[in-house]
């Protein structure tokens, strides 16, 4: 759903400025009319005012996208990772308090992979995952103390915390996003830009080529920013990232 909105708005934003190069043009061509001999040099300091504005919002915009995107790839990795080491610190624990502990820990990663594969992430699932983190601890705690021996306090409690922190890292990275206004900023100076670009044009001879490139370039490279900003939405998505977590879940048997 989301994907199509996307595209929607891409598509939508290319007409847009195809539509404001043809404004831009008629004004051009009618000052052109009325001034036979009028110089536009003038106007190309705010020409490009706007275009450098627009370029540095773009590289700015799609450089934190992607950025983002990488750290919420690396925090599948560290939650993967964290998961696996406190599965194996298990061991730590009497004999007989590892099956129950086990089982929580496979319902647990399940529901973590559950909640990830929604778009959303407040689900039942993640509701149950933090069921199951309480749950996890108090048994953990209470086993670690009928060991009576140091080791499962020192070496297993500490790798739950990690595996519990994580999910909370990776929640808060879900939600980081640049303010709506940027995204308004961006698409008002793709369509000042294309006015601008069609009035430049209007002395020139029509190019159907750079009408549609100046259009085209820019509004996919605001779909792809978008599409970064929610790899759980668009085309751009984490699910190879995902696959770390679901190999941890299969080790589990």
């Amino acid at each position: 759903m989301f994907t199509l909105l996307d595209l929607l708005i891409a598509v939508v934003l290319f007409g847009a400025m195809l539509a404001l190069q043809e404004v831009g043009r008629r004004l051009g061509e009618r000052w052109q009319g009325r001034e036979p001999n009028g110089d536009k040099s003038g106007t190309s300091a705010t020409e490009g005012a706007v275009y450098g504005l627009l370029g540095l919002l773009v590289a700015f915009s799609f450089s934190g996208a992607a950025g983002r995107y990488d750290v919420r790839r690396h925090l599948v990795v560290d939650e993967a990772n964290a998961i696996g080491t406190a599965w194996l610190r298990i061991d730590l624990l009497p004999t007989t308090a590892q099956p129950p502990l086990r089982d929580l820990f496979r319902q647990y990663v399940d529901a973590r992979i559950e909640t990830y594969s929604l778009p959303l992430g407040d689900s039942p699932a993640a509701a149950r995952a933090v069921a199951l983190q309480r749950q996890i601890w108090s048994v953990s705690v209470a086993a670690a103390r009928a060991a009576g021996d140091i080791p499962p306090y020192t070496v297993l409690l500490p790798a739950l915390n990690d595996m519990f922190d994580i999910t909370a890292t990776r929640a808060e990275a879900r939600r980081m996003h640049p303010p709506v206004a940027v995204f308004v900023m961006l698409g008002v100076l793709a369509l000042l830009g294309s006015l601008f670009a069609g009035y430049g044009m209007a002395t020139a001879r029509r190019s159907r080529v750079h009408t549609l490139g100046f259009a085209a370039v820019l509004a996919m490279a605001l779909f792809v920013i978008v599409d970064f900003e929610f790899p759980r939405f668009g085309l751009i998505r984490l699910d190879s990232a995902d696959s770390v977590l679901v190999e941890v879940r299969r080790s589990m048997g």
